[in-house]
């Protein structure tokens, strides 16, 4: 059997080679030992609960196959599911986690992978991804199944079935709390909509469609191969809401990634706008016009240019390692105003410490109603108090062998990138270097290939590229 690991949101393979029926029924297996050693744990916050887990899967191949797989492995462990009826949006998985009051929840998603991808996500009582304290152990569970040689006698395939709930509803009547619907729908707004055939389909359409909203539906029915692509609101994936955009047609387009927990946004002129400035937006937004107070979390890699703003508004920042299960863990502990990170993942205080792609979408259309002003305009408004920033990831190819040398030499600090001096060197996650006039680039290695992932950030187009060149040249160097 294959060695399953639980990365920055859960365990994902391709179909049939190593994600497979036995393999899923292994991995719940291992979830299923450490949901029952909690439940038997009086320090546990699940003790003394009702053992119930909400199951849901995305779009893709076999998505509800392998949830009823999962259910019948926790059934003989004496938990019980409750399997969302449809494909359904990783918040809304994590909401109903929470609006249950379940002991957790397993996610069929490879999110915004390639369609011969699929994923597990185990998510705790809390409706967050699981922290690494709790997937190792997990994974310390399956090693040990592996080592007993277990096998689990599952019944005809297609033949077990678990009780089944429609979480929509009660989404819906969540989001209330964090929308102002009543605004969006006085702005009569056209908006276009890039549902990429995966989950948000029903979900954020319907949302903008109930509040008067006139919109254009891209990729709004089911499709397992996406269309071919990969499922990802990027300026790629959002092109047919760009067009409309720039023709006139609409004033901004939103969009969801497959699992509708990433965002994609479009500005009034065609302008995909960057997960960076709309954390930045959101964090302005909710502060200025909704007067909400807290702080702000970020990511290692994710932009300065929401700190200016936090600056510019007297909020205070936080700053967590990659994967949103950090986010969200301080969301948890702590009054954050909003949460997010560059590769596009955002909630907000009082909502799941999860990604949520559909409330961000809308979010971003309540601030162009409110302010009457598309998001290029406020973010140039912004610039004039903030300064320009300037963000990019580049993925750099390096020689296997090589690595270890420049790993080592990474983690021993520099004092210059180029021609930047360097005046702080952070380890929080990777290597984080901070320059001048707040700019700064951060490396992290590829667990996965012979590349090391680099993030800049400039405050002019000019600095941008010589920070390119100067990081390519200090990779390639030995």
């Amino acid at each position: 059997m294959a060695t399953i690991k639980f990365g920055t949101s859960g365990w994902r393979d391709i179909i049939a080679r190593d994600f497979t029926f036995d393999n899923v029924r292994l991995a719940t297996q291992g979830i299923a030992d450490y949901l029952n050693a909690e439940l038997k744990n009086p320090a546990s916050p699940i003790h003394g609960r009702k053992p119930v887990l909400i199951l849901g899967h995305d779009a893709r191949f076999l998505g509800r196959e392998f949830s009823l797989a999962a259910a019948e492995v926790l059934k003989a462990n004496g938990i019980e599911s409750l399997l969302c009826d449809r494909d359904t949006p990783t918040p809304v998985i994590s909401h109903t986690i929470r609006h249950k009051r379940a002991i957790g929840g397993i996610n069929m998603t490879a999110s915004h992978n390639p369609a011969e991808y699929q994923g597990l996500k185990f998510s705790t009582y809390n409706g967050a991804p699981a922290t690494p304290d709790v997937t190792s152990q997990i994974e310390a569970n399956i090693v040990k199944l592996q080592a007993a040689h277990w096998v689990f006698n599952a019944v005809q395939f297609g033949t077990f079935t678990c009780k089944e709930i429609d979480p929509k509803p009660e989404y819906f009547r969540c989001l209330k709390k964090f929308i102002r619907f009543d605004v969006i729908k006085k702005a009569k707004m056209k908006i276009a909509v890039e549902l990429m055939y995966g989950t948000g389909r029903g979900y954020l359409d319907t949302l903008l469609e109930n509040c008067g909203a006139k919109i254009t539906r891209f990729h709004d029915e089911k499709n397992p191969l996406f269309g071919g692509h990969h499922p990802e609101p990027n300026a790629h994936g959002m092109a047919g809401a760009s067009k409309l955009a720039r023709n006139g047609k609409v004033q901004m387009g939103v969009g969801v990634d497959g699992d509708a927990d990433r965002f994609g946004i479009v500005d009034k002129d065609g302008t995909w706008l960057t997960p960076n400035q709309i954390l930045a937006l959101t964090l302005y937004h909710l502060k200025k016009n909704r007067g909400w107070t807290g702080a702000v979390v970020r990511t290692v890699p994710t932009s300065h240019q929401v700190d200016a703003v936090a600056a510019m508004l007297g909020v205070k920042v936080h700053e967590t390692p990659v994967g949103f299960k950090y986010i969200g863990a301080l969301m948890e502990s702590q009054a954050i105003i909003v949460g997010g990170e560059e590769s596009g993942g955002l909630s907000v205080k009082g909502h799941v410490p999860e990604k949520d792609g559909i409330l961000a979408c809308l979010l971003m259309v309540e601030l162009v109603a409110t302010e009457k002003k598309s998001l290029g305009q406020i973010l140039k408004e912004l610039a004039k108090q903030t300064g320009g920033f300037y963000s990019d990831r580049i993925n750099i190819p390096i020689q296997p062998e090589s690595k270890a040398a420049i790993m080592a030499k990474l983690g021993g600090g520099l004092k210059n990138i180029g021609a930047f001096k360097v005046e702080k060197f952070i380890t929080t996650d990777g290597y984080k270097f901070l320059l001048p006039n707040h700019e700064w680039v951060a490396f992290r290695a590829s667990g996965t290939e012979p590349l090391f992932r680099c993030y800049l950030e400039a405050k002019s187009r000019a600095n941008l590229k010589k920070l390119d060149a100067a990081c390519r040249t200090l990779l390639a160097a030995k």
